[in-house]
């Protein structure tokens, strides 16, 4: 007499259903959802899942065991293919969809092979075909929680990685924001001047951006662009950049050259900080035209840069000087207003306006 285990088989089978004693792979209990419209194949399988330590529970149809879901999420799902309803690649999508965690196991005739193996593209862990062994239906459980096990591990591991990779990426944008910081501390060395100018230039950016309700991400790369504005000045000869008096001509579009070289130093370190870097080559455009150094005009010049641009020379119109004394607010305002439509853009001043009267602006802040 052979000792082969007997087929679980439909009920039009003569062959007798046995469940075989349990093996249970785990003192804690995993839930189950067994789903065929064949109430005496769904008991059996209730049964051995139940013997193997699974709580599990069983529905007729798709839509049975989609609001089963609903209340109580599973670690596995058994499902027939033909159901009446939704059937078992719907209710394999839906699973997927809102549960993908839930590992699948499809049960079909032999003539669906076909339409079972589709499944496995659409993420069932594993099929089985009728009829089948007892001992078949728990080696595929058995195989399809070790790769579910398997991919939340791998998701795990990935999300571990990602979140290191994210860390050091926040170290390396520190360093190198404190490089930056180096190179703007080392140009108000060389131009005393200019002290403390960046850092308030890129506070009233901030301010401004925050009065045109601009995202958190925009105002990131305007805070950088603020302060690392004027590094192309490096580049200028100390002689020019100390002088007590006006500029001559060839001193004016000598300093003027420092958007440009700023931009060059800059452009390989900044590629993924874009903003910044139209800061750093545009906050001398001017709004008709007629700024440096690209002659820009309007909406052309981008709105970081014009945000800048009013910063800019509000500081350096309240800034004391060897040969002048700064303006007072009232006054430095009204001189933004009288060039805005020619230098600057009305709508970044009235922005301005709008920070000065809420107090996030104040001379020297």
């Amino acid at each position: 007499m052979s000792s082969r285990p007997p087929l679980l088989t439909t009920p039009a089978s003569s062959v007798p259903i046995i469940v075989p004693d349990t093996l249970a792979v785990s003192t804690v209990p995993q839930r189950a959802l067994v789903v065929d419209d064949e109430p005496r194949l769904r008991q059996v399988l209730v049964r051995l899942m139940t013997r193997d330590g699974f709580e599990c529970a069983d529905a007729a149809n798709g839509d049975e065991a989609i609001r089963q879901l609903e209340r109580t999420p599973v670690t596995l799902v058994m499902s027939d293919l033909r159901m009446p309803g939704t059937d078992g690649v719907e209710l394999l999508r839906t699973i997927r969809e809102r549960w993908p965690n839930t590992a699948v196991v499809m049960i079909t005739a032999v003539s669906d092979v076909d339409v079972a193996v589709r499944c496995l593209a659409l993420g069932a862990m594993d099929y089985l075909t009728k009829p089948f062994h007892l001992e078949e239906v728990r080696a595929r459980v058995r195989q399809a929680l070790d790769k579910r096990r398997l991919l939340l591990e791998n998701r795990e591991h990935q999300l571990r990685l990602e979140a290191r990779v994210a860390e050091q990426a926040r170290s390396l944008e520190s360093l190198f924001l404190a490089s930056m910081q180096s190179l703007a501390d080392a140009l108000e060395v060389k131009d005393p001047y200019t002290r403390g100018h960046s850092i308030r230039v890129s506070l009233y950016s901030v301010s401004i951006a925050h009065a045109l309700g601009l995202g958190t991400d925009v105002i990131r790369q305007i805070e950088l662009g603020g302060h690392l504005h004027d590094i192309g000045k490096i580049g200028v000869r100390e002689s020019v950049l100390k002088k007590p008096g006006p500029l001559t001509e060839e001193e004016y579009r000598h300093i003027m050259t420092h958007p440009v070289v700023g931009w060059k130093l800059l452009n390989p370190l900044l590629s993924d900080m874009p903003l910044a870097l139209d800061i750093v080559r545009s906050h001398h455009e001017r709004v008709d035209g007629c700024g440096m150094p690209d002659g820009l005009a309007g909406d052309a010049i981008p709105l970081v840069a014009r945000i800048a641009a009013v910063a800019d020379s509000f500081d350096a119109m309240t800034s004391d000087r060897p040969y002048r004394v700064g303006l007072s607010m009232a006054a430095a305002r009204q001189e933004l207003w009288r060039c805005a439509g020619t230098q600057y853009d009305p709508d970044v001043v009235a922005a301005f306006d709008a920070a000065v009267e809420e107090g996030e602006i104040s001379i020297g802040a």
